[in-house]
Parts: C-alpha cells; sequence; structure tokens
C-alpha cells in the first residue's frame, strides 16, 4: 500500500494554500484550532467548504504533544499606570549572528521595547515541511541567546511578527502551515490570554494615567494578508522589488476582523498612539512590500487613523534593512501630517547609507536612508507635548538622524 508522505502532504497544504478548496476566497481568517464559522456548513450548490488547516488539523494535534516549543527566557512587565517617556524598538535580527546591541538599547533605559518582526530568520533552509523545523529551531537559538535574555530581565517587551519569523519570505494569509507558526509564537513570547483566544497575533496596550496615557498598537500584516501582485516578466527588471500595486477592492492587508478591531482601539481615549506595522507604511519608493501594494488599503488606514478620538501619533516600521523618517499629508488622513520612523536591522545589514540613499531616493523620507545597523527610539516630553523621534547605532548608540515632533 503506498503511503502519502509527510513533506508530500506539505507540498499540497502549500498548493492549496491556506484558501478554501470549495468556497470564497475568506482572507484566512481561521486557522487550526481556532474552528472556521463555516465548517460544517453546506453552501446552495451542495459542497461542504475545506481548507488546508482541516487536513493538517490531526497531524499538529499530535506533532503539539511530541515535540518541545522554545521558550523565550523570563521578561519583566511593565503596569498600565507606567508613564512611558522614552520607548525603544527593532527590527531584522538574526538569531546566528552577535547580538551584543541588546545591551546598548539597554543603555537607553527604555521603559518598553518592541521587536516589531523579523525577529529571527526561521526560514532560512526551509524544506517546506509542516512542521516547521527550521523555524522552531530559530527560536530555541533565541531561547539559548544569554543576551537577549539579560535585556529580557531588565526591560518589558511587546513584540509582533515579519515575514521570516512567520514563515517564509513574503508570506501572506495563504500560507498553508500560519496557523502552528501561531502556535509557536504564542508559546515561544507567552502571548496574551487575548491574543491567544483568535486568528492572528494583533495586540493593544495602553500606559500610563490620563494626560500621560500612551496606547501601543502591534499590527499583524501577515496573517490576513491577500496575495501581492507581481510585476509581469521584464529583460530589465527594475531593481527595487517585484511587486505593484493592486486596486483590487478584495485585497486586504489586516482582514475584517483586525480591521473592526483596531477601528475600536483608535476610539479608546489615549494622549500619544504608536501604531506598529511590520512593513512600510508611507513610502512609495520601491517595489517591495509596503502598504503600497495596496492602495486601497492604505488610505483605509490612513481614514481610520485621522478619525481616532484625539491623540499625537507615530507609526513605526521595519523590515527594509535600513531606516529613515518619513512624513507624508495624505488626502485620506484629511491632510494631517502622518510620522513614521523605519528601524531596520538590528544586526543583519546588506549595504551603506550612501549606496542605499542615492540607490532610494524618496521625497518622503526626510533623512539619509540608514544602512549600518540600528535601532529605533521615541523619547516623550509630555509637559511639552512632543515626541522625538531617533535612529541609533546599534554598536555604540549614536545618534544618526533625529527630529522633534508635538501634537
Amino acid at each position: 500500500m503506498c503511503r502519502l508522505s509527510l513533506l508530500a502532504l506539505s507540498t499540497v497544504a502549500l498548493g492549496i494554500s491556506a484558501t478554501p478548496l470549495l468556497a470564497d476566497n475568506h482572507h484566512g481568517e481561521n486557522i487550526q484550532g481556532k474552528p472556521h464559522h463555516m465548517h460544517g456548513a453546506m453552501h446552495g450548490d451542495g459542497h461542504v467548504p475545506m481548507y488546508a488547516e482541516d487536513l493538517l488539523a490531526a497531524y499538529y494535534a499530535k506533532l503539539e504533544k511530541r515535540v518541545d516549543l522554545p521558550v523565550a527566557p523570563a521578561n519583566v512587565s511593565l503596569s498600565p499606570d507606567a508613564t512611558i517617556t522614552r520607548l525603544a524598538f527593532g527590527s531584522c535580527n538574526h538569531q546566528l549572528r552577535p547580538q551584543t546591541y541588546w545591551a546598548t538599547i539597554a543603555e537607553t533605559d527604555p521603559d518598553l521595547f518592541l521587536f516589531i518582526g523579523d525577529n529571527n530568520y526561521g526560514d532560512q533552509g526551509w524544506d517546506g515541511d509542516a512542521a516547521l523545523t527550521t523555524l522552531r529551531k530559530a527560536y530555541k537559538v533565541q531561547a539559548e541567546t544569554a543576551e537577549l535574555a539579560a535585556f529580557r530581565s531588565q526591560v518589558p517587551m511587546m513584540i509582533t511578527w515579519d515575514d521570516h519569523d512567520y514563515g517564509f519570505n513574503d508570506g501572506g494569509g495563504s500560507f498553508a502551515f500560519k496557523g502552528w507558526a501561531e502556535t509557536i509564537f504564542e508559546t515561544f513570547w507567552n502571548a496574551s490570554d487575548e491574543v491567544k483566544s483568535r486568528p492572528g497575533i494583533y495586540e493593544s496596550r495602553m500606559f500610563g494615567e490620563k494626560g500621560k496615557r500612551t496606547q501601543v498598537i502591534m499590527l499583524d500584516t501577515r496573517f490576513f494578508r491577500s496575495d501581492l501582485e507581481t510585476m509581469p516578466y521584464q529583460m530589465n527588471r527594475p531593481a527595487l522589488g517585484p511587486y505593484q500595486p493592486s486596486d483590487n477592492a478584495s485585497k486586504t492587508m489586516l482582514g475584517e476582523s483586525q480591521w473592526q478591531w483596531l477601528e475600536q482601539e483608535l476610539a479608546k481615549p489615549a494622549d500619544l498612539r504608536i501604531v506598529v506595522s511590520s512593513i512600510q507604511v508611507i513610502t512609495d519608493a520601491h517595489n517591495y512590500e509596503a502598504w503600497e501594494n495596496l492602495p486601497l488599503e492604505r488610505q483605509k488606514l490612513y481614514a481610520m487613523l485621522a478619525g481616532r478620538e484625539e491623540s499625537g501619533l507615530v507609526l513605526l516600521s521595519g523590515d527594509r534593512h535600513a531606516g529613515g523618517i518619513y512624513s507624508d499629508t495624505p488626502e485620506a488622513a484629511g491632510g494631517e501630517q502622518v510620522w513614521e520612523l523605519t528601524s531596520s536591522s538590528l544586526n543583519y545589514s546588506f549595504s551603506s547609507t550612501e549606496r542605499n540613499t542615492a540607490r532610494e531616493p524618496d521625497p518622503k523620507r526626510l533623512t539619509d536612508f540608514i544602512s549600518e545597523e540600528n535601532f529605533g527610539l521615541v523619547e516623550i516630553d509630555w509637559a511639552a507635548k512632543t515626541f522625538t523621534m531617533s535612529l541609533r547605532g546599534a554598536t555604540e548608540g549614536e545618534t544618526r538622524v533625529t527630529r522633534t515632533v508635538g501634537w
């Protein structure tokens, strides 16, 4: 009798991805262990919808009992009553490269650190297995990283993911194994019960009393995101990425449930909001992953931000292995000036500031495109009602770019 190997099953699952075999696309809003509202329901044509996770659910139920999922070193907590005056963040950390930068960040004495994506590179070497073995191994290396353990014993953290610690390069909602990737993430980072209760890993927390209240919103730009449209083949392909904007109104960045949640969060009273997107929001200067790939979704984001309960606002992003300060006054935001600080990478730089700045001219970027390893810092002056954005060198902590903004 011929047996279907697990790798073959993985290939089948990847082929059908997270889209239904016999139903309309649901933007991947259900995962293994978090039942579909349509499961068991029969369509008018007599078909019962089936999803990749349906085929894999029994496998993951057994796998979770047979493997030890890595767990991050213990983290100190931050009281909801705490006033945030200094917040650090970073992205693009390779687990096999030196991580001495954790001590440099700790020296700035941040109240909170946001780890905003590509927190490891667990997709490197992945052969398509449904067990996501390379991802689990990457997390295991992090669990045993002394510098991370020391940092987490001093500085509270909030975490979201990007593609490389989600499962595969540029991956989105059609990733067939995303439910297992979510289990790995939530187990490792000890996710809150609220995050564990729903598909995706988006989260919001409030800190401080009225008058000095900071809301930190961590978006999930992976779990629900529609497939991106690629450029047609060209002999001379543009150097800055493979994707092109899509005007398809059915495509989503956040998924219906996360959009509804975000609108509710923005209606809550806060004095300053920190909104984290693992990928860049404002820029139109490249064709890699960014909100510009889904311009209708970006307009929706701008409009929702403009309709928020009155507060200051700054966007944080990563992903690019370079960083800078961006600003725009989009029409969809009602003409409000929107600010974004991109920080990347913590220990995995690819080029130099001079080359990257020349390679990617951008009228919305107000600084050089800082390519040497860096982290971001947001310092809040509550008396003056200003925040200062800066990129700091990951080795010595020197200031590379800075800008102070009032609200």
